[in-house]
């Protein structure tokens, strides 16, 4: 082969491809499914552990209530919200609406700008203005 001053692959990102906010979202989307499936289980758990009462409800409550369990908890609200909006977009797609090039970046920009504002909300509302 010769000696040739070109990559081999085109999967090189900044070498050949330039990284789309399309192939971000569709990367996030896969991620964030995963996520929620990853964490039906810690639900699953959580769900049993409150079930069964006593000293297992009082550890599930205690992994809820400490920081690491709080970001744990604001990830999986990050990933469901990012999820719910991306599949509303997906759906919009599947009606053969916002295929033209300026509406699917508007339309990805709104999607992260509502997962930020919505999940924000949601903790807002959780950490200082629960119910009385």
């Amino acid at each position: 082969m010769a000696n040739q001053k070109r990559p081999l692959s085109p999967f090189m990102l900044g070498q050949t491809y330039r990284f789309q906010i399309t192939s971000f979202m569709s990367l996030m989307h896969r991620a964030s499914g995963v996520a929620l499936a990853v964490s039906a289980f810690g639900f699953s758990w959580w769900i049993m552990s409150l079930a069964l009462g006593g000293s297992y409800a009082e550890c599930a409550m205690a992994v809820t209530a400490s920081i690491p369990g709080k970001i744990v908890l604001f990830l999986i609200s990050l990933a469901l919200m990012y999820h719910l909006f991306n599949g509303i977009r997906h759906l919009a797609w599947d009606l053969g609406l916002g295929f033209k090039i300026p509406q699917v970046y508007r339309s990805g920009y709104l999607v992260q700008a509502l997962t930020v504002i919505v999940t924000a909300a949601i903790w807002a509302v959780a950490l200082f203005g629960g119910a009385a």
